[in-house]
């Protein structure tokens, strides 16, 4: 599926920076679509929570202005005059039932850090590069009983979520899952799965939770790619011209990349300011110079000027690599991020790597046959009529270029229904609490 797009903001899941028309006007053009679509009598409301809600989670974009927005609408008051009433409405939320966390000591800063230090020493074991996040050091472990394994995650509100599938052997999954389940009754918590595959499902059905499909993610087979033949044309002539105007691409091993960090540091810098955004974080990498420099960083340059980058996760031992980290200076050339991903993919698979993962399509791949679940109902009606505010077909098709085995993820939480109050806190754990997600 060709796609124009050409520009890191689909790459990266940005949303449309395109303003013609205020947000709360496309809200509330998009709320009569839900509603005449609407399969079932209480999908109305649940669509008119979602729309405030869904988006940013899965996204990883703050949409609560948005949602608030609507709102105000509907009373004629202008969004920016409620602000502080959004403050308000997202503290209530965000606190209910929150119990405080105790200052840690020393001896328990000690301990999380070896934790993270045990866990760091099982990347290399395990399947999924993506598991690398936990190097973030913003989510705490649970390890199993015998070592080999771990769930990382972090609370927020009355929420502990999990990151990915747990990480390690499978037959260790279940015990984890449950002792993790445990720890979050422990603490008067709703335990929350987020962005977990299909081959966890089984362990859901198992421990009774309740599994909502998030998106697709794009997983490219590196040992079969390539540029040949028709159906790459324009891509190659994307590259090829990008090639032609003086860009250039490099990897940067890890032990080189200190030198080139301010340079790096620059263009994330430039990024931020041009989408008007703050680093974000969870599932997300966020640039920390260290972390960065943990591992290998593809770089784009112009006369010699660094203009793109992106960090790498190769650490896996089925020979996979994560993209994770996307910067690039705006307006440069409409083929860089073409020339980036596949020069990333051409290079590594050159290094004997058999899989790249390119993150995820929120809300792409739902069904809507009668017989699906509302959630799949309302958030198919979001993916395909809310371009406006999030570029959802945009990222699926810059990603779908690259011609890839589209793999399913999920939300995984206990009790039935919409889980209103799991996903707010995991807007505000991703968007870094409601001070972060109202800067956003």
């Amino acid at each position: 599926m060709a796609s124009p797009l050409s520009d890191v903001e689909a790459a990266v899941s940005a949303p449309v920076v395109g303003r013609a028309r205020p947000l709360s006007v496309v809200a509330l053009s998009l709320i009569p679509k839900l509603v005449l679509r609407a399969p079932r009598g209480g999908l109305v409301i649940g669509a008119l929570a979602m729309l405030a809600l869904l988006g940013p989670i899965l996204a990883e974009e703050s949409l609560m202005k948005f949602g608030w927005g609507l709102v105000l609408a509907r009373h004629g008051i202008d969004a920016t005059e409620g602000t502080l009433g959004l403050s308000m409405v997202l503290g209530v939320f965000a606190s209910r039932g929150l119990v405080r966390m105790p200052r840690r000591k020393r001896n328990q800063d000690d301990e999380a850090a070896g934790e993270l230090a045990r866990a760091v020493a099982l990347l290399p074991h395990q399947g999924n590069a993506s598991a690398g996040l936990v190097r973030l050091g913003d989510k705490r472990i649970l390890l199993s009983d015998c070592g080999e394994g771990f769930i990382m995650y972090a609370r927020q509100g009355r929420s502990l979520v999990a990151l990915f599938d747990p990480v390690g052997p499978k037959h260790l999954w279940a015990p984890l899952v449950e002792k993790f389940i445990a720890e979050a009754r422990r603490s008067r918590s709703r335990p929350v799965f987020y962005q977990v595959s299909a081959d966890f499902l089984p362990v859901a059905v198992d421990m009774r939770l309740q599994a909502l499909k998030l998106g697709e993610q794009a997983v490219v087979d590196l040992t079969t790619f390539t540029l040949a033949g028709g159906d790459w044309l324009k891509l190659r002539r994307s590259i090829n011209r990008a090639e032609r105007d003086g860009l250039s691409f490099e990897l940067v091993p890890a032990n080189a990349v200190s030198p080139i960090l301010d340079e790096l540091e620059t263009v994330s810098d430039t990024w931020l300011a041009a989408h008007q955004a703050g680093e974000k974080g969870f599932s997300l990498g966020i640039f920390d110079r260290a972390y960065v420099a943990s591992g290998p960083v593809a770089v784009i340059r112009l006369e010699g000027r660094i203009v793109a980058f992106a960090s790498l996760m190769t650490t896996s031992s089925n020979g996979d690599a994560f993209i994770d980290l996307m910067r690039h200076v705006p307006g440069v050339h409409r083929g860089m991020m073409d020339l980036l991903f596949v020069k990333i993919m051409e290079t590594l698979k050159a290094e004997g790597l058999r899989t790249l993962n390119l993150g995820m399509a929120p809300l792409a791949g739902l069904t809507s046959h009668r017989r699906a679940p509302a959630w799949n109902h309302v958030a198919r009606q979001i993916f395909e009529h809310g371009e406006r505010f999030y570029n959802f077909r945009g990222v699926r098709a810059f990603k779908e270029k690259f011609d890839p085995d589209w793999q399913p993820r999920y939300l995984a939480v206990a009790g039935q229904g919409l889980p209103i109050l799991s996903l707010i806190d995991v807007t505000l754990l991703i968007g870094g609490g409601l001070k972060g997600l109202m800067r956003k």
